[in-house]
């Protein structure tokens, strides 16, 4: 009993300082991702006032939460719009796949920690944050935008290739080897094709299973029917976010706006909790020692990230306003990089370094990456002027 009224009043002070600081980012304008994470900072192990006893619901919320973010991102597109934007960006996901991994790469080899852990820093540096950048978009109001489709295109890319990826470097990880993974790997490709078929030839059908007129009826069956799809896509080795994401394209229709409307809030809930845990899990005293190298990561891959956001756009034709948010909105990373770093630090087969690298990494680009998807057109505004006043 007293456990758990411990745990109540620690979660309930998580919760209201939530609520303290989203006020606060709405009053200067930011969005509250950062300080989401700087406050788990604070309150985490070896912060100012570490919280204990509400691991359990926050580790099992802010999964819930990635879930929901990108259930709702799915929502605000159908299938057709998704295979149509693959086939355009698919040679800016591969760019975006060479500029963004090398870095992680080159500087895990650098500090001699060898191919294996190259690998895994490759990957940390590679993919974007799906949840964030959901995120972001939503509380910026550009997922009605031009060039939302693009960042949505590459960031589907990379699940795709986390899918091929992460059973591979488990296999690797684990002493199996490259063909230990494939088999791994073919589950992956095979249950994405049969969601992306399912979706465009049968989403009518999806959306009647979990439509209803019944208010209650119908969150139930549509938060249910997200997590179980979350779960078993997990389970197959695909990213729950991938399979919540698929599962959102393929309901249509007023279900589908439906769905984005009743889920919306919950989604802010979960999604601040997740954020708030990876601030929890990081250690401050842990960052000094690396964050030099995590800065030199931080500078090249913005800029990376930005061109891969500015070179897709431009294929499609956007202008350079929308080109420059594109290339803003890809350099959060988050919740795919700790996963990955999570895994290699666990199996034992890295330096142990490579995880507070990865922790400095991710929490920077985390705060980055928001800040600078809000203040580009601002700055983008005034280097146009700048320019057209030097011309005349």
């Amino acid at each position: 009993m007293q456990h758990t009224a411990t745990a109540l009043i620690e979660l309930g002070a998580v919760f209201f300082g939530l609520g303290i600081l989203g006020r606060l980012a709405w009053r200067i304008g930011l969005s509250p991702i950062p300080l989401y994470l700087l406050g788990g900072l604070a309150f985490g192990q070896g912060g100012l006032v570490p919280l204990t006893g509400i691991e359990p619901f926050t580790e099992l919320a802010s999964e819930i939460g990635v879930v929901l973010l990108l259930l709702l991102l799915g929502l605000e597109y159908s299938a057709s719009e998704l295979v149509t934007g693959l086939r355009r960006s698919w040679t800016a996901g591969l760019v975006d796949a060479v500029l963004n991994a090398a870095p992680g790469a080159l500087v895990a080899l650098l500090l001699g920690w060898g191919p294996t852990a190259a690998l895994v820093l490759a990957g940390v540096t590679y993919i974007s944050s799906s949840g964030i950048i959901a995120k972001i978009l939503a509380d910026l109001g550009r997922l009605g935008n031009r060039e939302t489709p693009v960042v949505l295109s590459v960031l589907v890319f990379e699940d795709l290739a986390m899918a091929v990826y992460l059973p591979i470097l488990t296999a690797l990880l684990a002493g199996v080897g490259i063909m230990g993974g494939l088999g791994t790997v073919g589950i992956s490709v095979l249950v994405i094709s049969l969601v992306l078929v399912l979706a465009l030839r049968y989403g009518r059908y999806v959306s009647a299973v979990v439509d209803s007129p019944d208010p209650e009826v119908f969150l139930l069956r549509l938060l249910g029917a997200a997590l179980l799809v979350a779960g078993l896509a997990a389970r197959l080795q695909v990213s729950a976010a991938v399979g919540a994401f698929l599962l959102g394209i393929a309901i249509s229709g007023s279900t589908a706006a439906n769905a984005s409307r009743m889920l919306t809030p919950l989604r802010d809930l979960f999604a601040a909790v997740f954020f708030v845990v990876f601030g929890l899990n990081t250690d401050p005293s842990a960052i000094p020692p690396v964050l030099p190298f995590a800065l030199l990561l931080v500078v090249l891959t913005t800029t990376t990230k930005f061109l891969t956001g500015w070179v897709a756009a431009a294929r499609q034709g956007i202008r350079r306003m929308g080109r420059a948010r594109a290339g803003a909105a890809l350099i959060a990373r988050g919740e795919f990089s700790i996963v990955i770093a999570g895994l290699a630090v666990g199996s034992g087969a890295v330096p142990g370094q490579l995880a507070a690298l990865s922790t400095t990494y991710v929490l920077l680009m985390a705060v980055i990456g928001p800040v600078a998807a809000r203040v580009v057109e601002p700055v983008a505004h005034r280097v146009v002027n700048t320019v057209a006043g030097a011309r005349s």
